[in-house]
């Protein structure tokens, strides 16, 4: 039998922040310690309320405390190697322990099975989904997933500057005309679609506007060393943000301009550009 434990540092106070991350980091040491077999992290759909503001950070300082436990994000993966629980919590509500993912699977190829929905919609994320950090979010994997399984999706996020002042009802005063929008357009079957909610009220906040994937923010990783109560060296690994150029057209800029954005997703991530570049001295697969 496989354990696992979710690690989620609540804090709704800046200032023992460090303390619980502190305090997160001996449980994550004695879970390994005891055998656990993998560490679960919660990622950016808990922002406010979550004791680290940055999931791959934590999950970086996380590695430097553990041997033997594997570490992953509860909201990026599907559980393979572990059980799903199922719980009804009311006429039509169900609750899952696992990812955005696994709800996903659980409802189209189990409670749903055999009569899908039209359409799937994953959020609203607190927080945006911009650049290639679409890479590490729960959100935009829900509905990557929903696209796997053969269901239109669309992730939906709520981007904000003030943790403590979400705008939630930007996204609840949009959301519904938009998401009737595109459906009315529609898009490819090997695509979901990314929305973005700016943080202004619904009634200043811009026309939908198509947008490409940018950069996104990170520009580098930063390492912090610190010492535990025990007087054992860890370290604090960080991203470091700053402006970027984010390319024509970027999901960023427009974002920052005060519209709603959409931008089209999908699993085939190959670069052109490199893969004609690699093409004059490669063979390719058609080619042998």
């Amino acid at each position: 039998m496989k354990f696992g434990n979710f690690l989620f540092p609540d804090s709704r106070d800046p200032e023992r922040d460090g303390i619980v991350i502190d305090e997160t980091l001996r449980e994550a040491w004695l879970s390994d310690e005891l055998g656990v077999d993998a560490i679960w992290l919660a990622e950016h759909h808990f922002d406010g309320i979550c004791a680290y503001a940055d999931p791959i950070a934590f999950a970086g300082a996380l590695a430097t405390s553990t041997r033997h436990s594997k570490i992953g994000f509860a909201v990026l993966q599907m559980a393979l190697h572990h059980p799903i629980r199922l719980s009804q919590r009311g006429p039509r509500r169900w609750g899952v322990t696992g990812t955005p993912g696994d709800c996903v699977v659980m409802a189209l190829s189990h409670l749903m099975r055999g009569m899908p929905p039209q359409l799937l919609l994953s959020g609203v994320n607190r927080g945006a989904n911009l650049g290639i950090e679409t890479v590490f979010s729960g959100t935009v994997g829900g509905a990557m997933t929903g696209m796997m399984l053969g269901v239109p999706s669309i992730a939906l996020s709520q981007a904000w500057t003030d943790r403590a002042q979400i705008r939630w009802e930007t996204a609840a005063a949009l959301g519904p005309q938009i998401v009737r929008r595109l459906w009315d357009i529609g898009w490819g079957i090997a695509t979901c679609l990314s929305v973005n909610f700016p943080d202004l009220p619904a009634g200043e906040a811009g026309p939908l506007t198509l947008a490409r994937q940018g950069a996104g923010s990170v520009e580098g990783m930063d390492v912090e060393v610190r010492t535990d109560p025990r007087g054992l060296t860890y370290y604090w690994v960080k991203f470091r943000r700053g402006e970027r150029d984010q390319g024509r057209e970027s999901d960023i800029s427009a974002l920052n301009a005060g519209r709603v954005v959409v931008t089209p997703l999908r699993y085939d991530r190959t670069d052109e550009a490199a893969y004609a570049l690699l093409s004059r001295a490669l063979p390719r697969r058609d080619e042998e």
